[in-house]
């Protein structure tokens, strides 16, 4: 059980106190959280209290069962051979801190947060103005050593705000597992009809992302492929900086189920209404990056 008692509080803190305590009398609020939500609420009435006074009992392994705490001027809190004690002081122990008035501290307060809200939107702009691709791939397996690339999809956000889209086909290869054009749709004949070579299609990418930072989600997959795959027709790797989504979202969006882009883009209200198609899902990365930014979890 924990007591919490208010007075000359600002009544946001008192709204605050309501959403975990109930209130059973003007100014006294109880209830019953884990000792670290009792923490967290005590700092944000020590950080909003304002000129007002708190006091918090709360049960503890203590001779009397209880615990308290407050920040009245005129009393402290003493441990007396295991017993807490409200010890009465002769003179405040601080002086009466003089200033500005309560309306002027919070015009002040208001006046500085709209200014820290201007500086962040204008960094928000700022990155979301720089230009970005996010590329997706689709392949015959998980094994970058065995497995092949059969399609290639990309999607670039331009300083202007333009979206630059790119897909490819890709025909190296001799079959395309059932299950993979299950996932896909993508045949072994639509390959032969509408594919290009490996070299192609990554010459064609090359162009595309030029020098742009690319993103990708779980882009440690496909960079294992593209890396593979430049090895293999004899080009440069591409040298791009590059920022993978997964490991920011899951320091972002800590209790989600799983970290599938599909659960991912639900969490994050997007939607990708052609999954494993690797244009469809590139668009739904850049989404997810785009978001990211405007929520200050991510920059480029």
């Amino acid at each position: 059980m924990i007591v919490v008692t208010l007075s000359k509080v600002p009544p946001s803190l008192r709204g605050d106190l309501t959403k975990w305590y109930q209130e059973i009398q003007t100014g006294v609020y109880v209830g019953n959280v884990s000792a670290r939500i009792r923490d967290l609420l005590w700092e944000r009435i020590l950080k909003n209290i304002g000129s007002g006074e708190a006091t918090m009992a709360y049960n503890a392994a203590t001779e009397l069962g209880y615990q308290f705490r407050t920040t009245r001027k005129d009393r402290q809190v003493v441990d007396y051979d295991g017993i807490p004690l409200m010890m009465q002081l002769k003179q405040q122990e601080t002086p009466v801190e003089h200033g500005f008035s309560n309306a002027a501290k919070f015009h002040k307060g208001k006046i500085m947060s709209h200014q820290r809200m201007a500086k962040n939107q204008k960094k928000i702009n700022l990155e979301l103005s720089k230009p970005l691709v996010a590329i997706d791939l689709e392949t015959t397996g998980l094994d970058s050593t065995k497995s092949r690339i059969i399609s290639i999809g990309a999607v670039k956000r331009m300083p202007d705000g333009k979206i630059l889209q790119f897909e490819k086909l890709i025909r190296s290869v001799d079959s395309v597992p059932e299950e993979i054009t299950k996932l896909t749709g993508i045949t072994l004949s639509k390959l032969q009809e509408c594919g290009v070579e490996l070299s192609v299609g990554l010459d064609e990418l090359s162009d595309f992302i030029k020098d742009v930072v690319i993103v990708g989600y779980n882009f440690e997959f496909d960079e294992k492929f593209l890396t593979a795959a430049l090895q293999k027709v004899g080009k440069h790797e591409f040298t791009n900086p590059t920022h993978d989504l997964m490991p920011i979202v899951k320091t972002a969006q800590e209790f989600l189920d799983n970290y599938r882009l599909m659960t991912v883009l639900k969490a994050y209200q997007i939607e990708n209404l052609n999954p494993h198609h690797a244009l469809s899902d590139a668009r739904a990365t850049l989404s997810l990056a785009e978001k990211l930014i405007k929520n200050g979890d991510f920059a480029i």
